[in-house]
């Protein structure tokens, strides 16, 4: 049957994608995350090629691709069908493989080069605002090592934008909270693709950290074996993005904000507030570790219509 490899054996097709896969972890440092996503698409690729009978990546045509690209939509490759959003994260990984093959010489073109994602709807960032923010962080019990663990998270957080991955990815060592006659403490973030970035922490977050060393890290550290990792766990390991979700939302229904909050709620907040008090926008782009200053500007459209709404309301002239 066309398609189907030898019991036990992978396909053509598996053994290309699986090396442009290794590819795209060892030469283009593609995060864990990012390449566990880009299997899960072209693994669905693969299953969409298999039941067309295309089991040679010479055989595949721009009518294949284009075929996946409104199947992956509508679901009519028997799989669920993916947002407008995720859809288009699917056939980049797609064109990203079809490049890959053709620069490496194992296809003569490109078939997926005229191919371009579903348009999807601009989603502007989440933010909350400020008093809810300080709700938050100070509806946190820090009576207990665990305590202070949960408000120098939810501080830091907020100070530094960082991305949940990024905070509990975290060493001892990658944080420096000096007094405030030394300069402000600074935090050295690995973002994507393992580059890594300088941001400083504001006093707060700084002296919530510290509190956490001093008093809440060697109680917790006691009960593993040793983990760097600045933030642990009640076992003593490093703690899981999952346990940082369920701390911000523990704090967020302590402080009694009924919207919705996740990790990145605070980092979405962290570039508003900067830009609202003024920050230059290739400021807020480094901060936050974007490798363009386009992706960053989403965040203006959220101050632009702050500002709509408050000369709305302030300017006697400004509605009929």
């Amino acid at each position: 049957m066309p398609g189907t490899a030898p019991a036990g054996e992978d396909g053509p097709l598996t053994v290309l994608v699986r090396d442009y896969l290794q590819h795209m972890s060892v030469e283009r440092g593609l995060a864990a995350n990012t390449l566990a996503a880009y299997r899960r698409d072209l693994r669905r690729y693969e299953a969409f090629l298999g039941s067309r009978g295309v089991d040679d990546a010479a055989r595949i045509t721009r009518h294949d691709v284009s075929a996946f690209a409104q199947a992956v939509v509508s679901g009519e490759d028997g799989q669920s069908p993916l947002s407008p959003r995720s859809a288009a994260r699917t056939v980049v990984a797609v064109r990203g493989l079809h490049r890959f093959w053709a620069l490496e010489g194992i296809t003569e073109g490109d078939p997926a080069r005229d191919v371009h994602p579903p348009l999807a709807g601009r989603r502007l960032p989440k933010a909350i605002p400020v008093p809810e923010v300080v709700r938050i962080l100070e509806a946190v019990d820090t009576g207990s090592p665990s305590g202070r663990r949960d408000r120098a998270l939810l501080e830091f957080l907020y100070s530094t934008g960082a991305r949940i991955s990024e905070a509990v990815g975290l060493d001892v060592d990658d944080v420096s909270v000096h007094d405030a006659s030394d300069g402000p403490a600074v935090v050295r973030l690995t973002g994507k693709g393992s580059k890594e970035r300088l941001v400083p922490v504001g006093s707060y977050a700084a002296r919530a950290v510290d509190a956490y060393l001093v008093q809440g890290r060697p109680g917790l550290a006691a009960k593993g074996s040793g983990s760097p990792a600045l933030f642990l766990n009640m076992r003593g390991g490093r703690l899981s993005r999952q346990s940082a979700w369920t701390i911000l939302k523990t704090a967020a229904d302590r402080a009694g904000v009924t919207r919705e909050v996740s990790p990145h709620t605070l980092r979405h907040s962290f570039a508003t507030h900067l830009l609202e008090g003024g920050a230059d926008v290739r400021v807020v782009q480094e901060l936050l570790g974007h490798a363009s200053v386009t992706t960053t500007q989403v965040y203006t459209l959220v101050t632009a219509d702050t500002l709509r709404e408050v000369y709305a309301a302030a300017h006697p002239r400004a509605l009929a």
